[in-house]
């Protein structure tokens, strides 16, 4: 009777259709986070830098206050599903591209200075990569920085650069790097001349929105 019971079971599961898809959907696919960029969501006017790193920053331009500036930028983060690769597009606008210093992905909640994870400066100059006005960049596991010093002195890694809470261990990984995306504590700084430290502007990722 049990046998029966199985059978009658099984049969309806043998009928339905498969539901594994094509492998080479990974590389194909994508999720996709995104930002628009501002000085409004920088957590501190150039002005606040911290004297011990006023002079290794060496600003060569006069600051602008956050709520006056004008630059403004929109990026995308896109992972392919099988997190092999990731793309990253950025326009900005009311920046001099000859002005800019440094362009990073930071791991950090809203409000908060957080580590580099990923620094376009190791891929080519930021200056060069916005000569247009857009940068686009090709990531692979290689890009994700190993996280050694902390921004103003620190003590310790925040809760968001470590892949969880209490556990030693770094993101090393695009994976990992989607993991913080998708936690929302990863985060876009342009670094100019004049706004070295907290950066030029900045832009949270979250969920692209159709």
């Amino acid at each position: 009777m049990r046998a029966l019971t199985v059978l009658a079971v099984m049969i309806p599961l043998l009928s339905l259709e498969a539901y594994a898809k094509d492998p080479a959907l990974g590389a194909t696919t994508y999720v996709t986070y995104e930002s628009f960029l501002s000085p409004a969501q920088e957590p501190g006017e150039e002005s606040e830098t911290p004297k011990l790193l006023q002079k290794s920053l060496g600003a060569t331009a006069p600051s602008i206050p956050r709520e006056e500036r004008k630059s403004r930028g929109h990026g995308q983060l896109r992972f392919s599903r099988d997190m092999s690769r990731a793309y990253v597009e950025v326009e900005i606008q009311g920046v001099n591209p000859a002005d800019i210093l440094m362009f990073h992905i930071h791991c950090g909640p809203p409000g908060f200075l957080g580590p580099i994870i990923v620094d376009f400066g190791e891929v080519d100059s930021p200056s060069k990569l916005f000569s247009q006005g857009k940068l686009v960049v090709e990531l692979t596991n290689k890009n994700v920085r190993f996280v050694k010093d902390m921004p103003g002195l620190k003590p310790s890694l925040p809760e968001s650069c470590p892949s969880d809470i209490g556990l030693p261990n770094q993101t090393r990984t695009l994976s990992g790097l989607e993991y913080l995306a998708r936690k929302g504590v990863l985060y876009f700084n342009l670094h100019t001349k004049a706004h070295t430290y907290y950066g030029e502007m900045r832009g949270q990722l979250s969920v692209a929105q159709d």
